[in-house]
């Protein structure tokens, strides 16, 4: 039983095994908050067990993702604010495997760290559980593993991953899209989770204040503008596609408009973006201004304010746009979609 469990070698060595049992304990509220029907087990087991409810499914088909925070944890690190990357590592699993049509089911989480501290694991832990309700899938395992002498004591990597699983019937096609087809965009929260190696060099942030107002982000500190989690938008997508014939989602992580938005456009075909139309949030205009950096490497790194992009047809703009906006997001139309060898236009 883990109650008998300790190793004074281990200690010696420098890895704290109670606090690994006091961090399960402490987290296990957070996590006790995303069970959903399905769920098997409780956490502490070897493998968390899920049994899918496969009615009405002529061919399931199950759909995983997996991705990291990024060095948007040092920012957390600096501000000693951990509760809500996790939100952030959910995120960038479950907007990816809804780009397929897929509901997540589950996730799964693997925190490293230099020293093991029970309450920052479990405030971790409570970010990734918070971030799972958001999504609608259950959070039914991970794992923690303590890593002195190979990382700093403070420091932390969190990653993880989903399964989600969808009727390959109605698994999105690309190859639908034709000509004249609308590009709706969804706002993004921020920043979100990718570019962050160039957002801290631009801004210094081992040497800046993070706490301090900034004129040019409405009076919010740097930090905590940087710090908003990334927006999940698995709820709003599952409403939509049961009414509205979706023909491609790009979730804009890493790469921004150029290496995201063709993933999802078949050859042939481009998405011209109409440039003045795109919402580009101040922290934006605030990074470029501040590392003189060239428009097309903006539009090229970070999402400008657009999380996810959409493609419908024109008959159904209006209703799919009424479909977002009531669940919640900002919604509206940035391009179209036009015969072209380059797979974005942004002009």
């Amino acid at each position: 039983m883990a109650e008998q469990s300790h190793s004074a070698s281990y200690a010696a060595a420098g890895v704290n095994i109670e606090a690994g049992y006091e961090g399960v304990r402490l987290m296990k509220k957070h996590v006790e908050r995303t069970f959903i029907p399905g769920v098997v087990s409780d956490i502490g087991g070897f493998g968390g067990l899920f049994a899918p409810n496969l009615a009405g499914m002529e061919e399931p088909v199950l759909v995983s993702g997996t991705d990291g925070v990024g060095t948007k944890q040092r920012i957390a690190q600096l501000l000693d604010k951990h509760d809500t990357v996790g939100i952030d590592c959910v995120a960038m699993c479950v907007n990816d495997i809804i780009c397929c049509g897929a509901k997540p089911l589950f996730f799964l989480d693997y925190i490293a760290l230099g020293r093991n501290e029970a309450e920052k694991v479990a405030t971790l832990v409570s970010g990734v559980a918070e971030g799972c309700v958001q999504a609608g899938c259950a959070l039914i395992g991970g794992e923690t593993a303590e890593h002195p002498g190979t990382m700093a004591p403070e420091d932390y990597d969190l990653a993880g991953f989903a399964v989600g699983m969808a009727d390959k019937k109605k698994m999105l096609d690309k190859n639908s899209m034709s000509v004249g087809d609308v590009v709706i965009a969804l706002a993004s929260s921020g920043v979100h989770s990718n570019g962050f190696s160039l957002v801290r060099k631009v801004f210094d942030v081992e040497h800046c204040d993070l706490k301090a107002p900034v004129q040019e982000l409405g009076g919010a500190s740097l930090g905590q503008v940087l710090l908003t989690p990334t927006r999940i938008y698995v709820k709003a997508i599952l409403a939509l596609l049961e009414q509205v014939k979706v023909k491609g989602i790009s979730h804009i992580t890493g790469g921004g408009f150029y290496e995201n938005i063709p993933r999802s456009i078949p050859q042939g075909l481009g998405a011209r973006i109409r440039k003045e139309d795109v919402r580009v949030l101040p922290i934006f205009r605030l990074i470029q201004e501040r590392g003189n950096i060239p428009e097309r490497d903006m539009f090229n790194t970070f999402n400008m304010g657009v999380g996810m992009s959409l493609v419908v047809s024109p008959e159904e703009q209006e209703k799919a746009l009424e479909i977002l906006q009531a669940a919640g997001e900002e919604a509206y139309v940035i391009g179209e979609i036009v015969p072209s060898d380059e797979k974005v236009i942004i002009d």
